[in-house]
């Protein structure tokens, strides 16, 4: 039977709420802990000097990336407070997670980043020594091996089939405090942390008490099936403030078959750059802003032998739609190199579906860098424009030596606006396109310049060293 307490008076309402029926609900996690808890492992990886994880480190030896200089500070835990300092001698802890009972083990590849020694702790106090079998920084997962069998083993769980709302468990050592047990629900799924971190993983955001040491650790469903990696916080304060991310399952199993297989992660590569439509829906005349902008393509890469184009927006990756830029990343990354993919996207009002190849991301390639010096250019006349900017025309030699076609694209040659200055325009910059319009003179800059008035906000597609990218400038109205 509910028991019906009341609650507040709102207006002279008698507000009321049952929580019997609440806490007949709740889940029972000690069939999952008895059961999985003995093949949690703690993880101590020593290192003799220089290991660039605690380079960045605050507190104790916890690195932390701030992926989008946002006060929040988005952090890789591990270790414990009063690890010592001295540089020769590092020590981080962790979890991991025995995944087959011959003793390969699961953690994260920040808990044995430049480790020179790692050692597991099961939770009988077995100690083993354990081999990095590979590793991969992208990923942040790391493959682990003890020589023994017969171990206990976590199960297996798919990922993709995680909801919002679900329950879930964390097993590990924060803090050094072996077999810990927290739990919480699934805040979001498909969490992409912005394009300077890990921008290949879709993480799945828990309200999971995360802390350090967690790292590595395993996140379970309710039927005791691993469904994550604890990888990061977010926290301002160094310690758990109720947003914790884990890698899925699914992508961290992907790298163990990789590591197995080739020793190394190859990734696909669709070959374009990507970024938000946002600023540009009314430009685009977008019903909303979901989808990813093509700012620029790769020469002979999949998506230029496909025919992507610049401007093009991206709706769907093999049926998968595409909410945001971030969300393209993720999906290209974990496809085969070599296998054939559908694109769905949307290009000048009209939707269209191409087959593109899908490529293999070097391994030494940045591919979402950003764009690093401006270029110079030689002239002709100059030409001032609403804009708040003077461009000029590029001559063949300096055209040739940018690695730009004949009647392709001006220079930047004066910044005189506010406007043009604010979104970090710079002389040397090479304008491409303006409204969608190509460009390729002086001239051609002023007539597609036409028609933008206070208020309107102007699309320009823009070469900077290597990197093109579209940025919109909003023309003031006091200009």
């Amino acid at each position: 039977m509910a028991f019906w307490h009341a609650r507040a008076l709102l207006g002279g309402a008698l507000v009321i709420a049952s929580v019997g029926a609440q806490a007949q609900s709740l889940p029972d996690f000690t069939g999952i802990v008895d059961k999985y808890a003995p093949a949690v492992v703690h993880v101590e990886a020593k290192s003799g000097g220089g290991q660039k994880a605690f380079a960045k480190g605050k507190g104790g030896g916890s690195p932390y990336v701030d992926p989008d200089d946002r006060s929040d500070m988005l952090r890789r835990f591990f270790g414990m407070p009063g690890m010592p300092a001295e540089p020769r001698e590092q020590t981080s802890l962790g979890s991991g997670f025995i995944i087959s009972a011959d003793g390969y083990i699961l953690t994260n590849d920040h808990v044995v980043d430049s480790a020179d020694e790692v050692k597991v702790r099961l939770q009988d106090r077995r100690t083993f020594t354990a081999k990095v079998v590979g590793k991969d920084p992208q990923y942040d997962i790391a493959l682990l091996k003890v020589d023994a069998s017969a171990l206990p083993t976590v199960a297996i769980g798919d990922s993709r089939s995680v909801k919002r709302g679900q329950w879930a468990l964390a097993i590990g050592s924060p803090f050094g405090l072996d077999a810990t047990v927290t739990h919480g629900i699934i805040s979001a799924v498909g969490r992409n942390l912005g394009s300077r971190d890990q921008p290949y993983t879709s993480f799945i955001q828990t309200d999971v008490p995360i802390n350090r040491g967690n790292s590595g650790g395993p996140l379970f469903n309710l039927q005791g099936q691993v469904i994550g990696v604890n990888s990061q916080i977010y926290s301002t304060s160094g310690g758990y403030q109720g947003l914790s991310f884990s890698i899925p399952i699914d992508v961290a199993m992907n790298v163990v078959q990789q590591i197995k297989e080739k020793g190394y992660v190859s990734r696909g590569m669709l070959g374009v750059t990507v970024q938000p439509v946002d600023q540009f829906v009314k430009n685009l005349d977008l019903p909303d802003a979901n989808g990813a902008l093509v700012a620029q393509v790769s020469p002979g890469s999949g998506a230029d032998k496909a025919g992507l184009k610049q401007g093009d927006v991206i709706l769907a990756f093999n049926g998968t739609p595409i909410t945001s830029s971030e969300d393209l990343p993720p999906l290209v990354g974990i496809t085969k190199p070599g296998s054939t993919a559908k694109v769905d996207l949307l290009r000048d009002g009209k939707k269209q579906t191409v087959e593109v190849k899908v490529g293999e991301l070097p391994r030494d390639k940045n591919a979402l860098a950003a764009a690093s010096g401006g270029d110079d250019g030689a002239a002709a006349a100059g030409s001032a424009s609403a804009l708040g900017l003077a461009v000029q025309d590029i001559d063949a030699a300096t055209r040739s030596e940018l690695g730009l076609k004949a009647g392709e694209g001006v220079v930047v040659s004066r910044i005189s606006g506010r406007a043009a200055a604010s979104v970090g325009l710079q002389s040397g910059d090479i304008i491409l396109m303006v409204n969608q319009k190509r460009v390729g003179s002086a001239a051609a800059f002023r007539e597609a310049s036409k028609g933008i008035k206070p208020g309107d906000t102007a699309m320009l597609l823009v070469r900077r060293g290597d990197s093109t990218s579209f940025i919109g400038i909003t023309v003031p109205s006091d200009r």
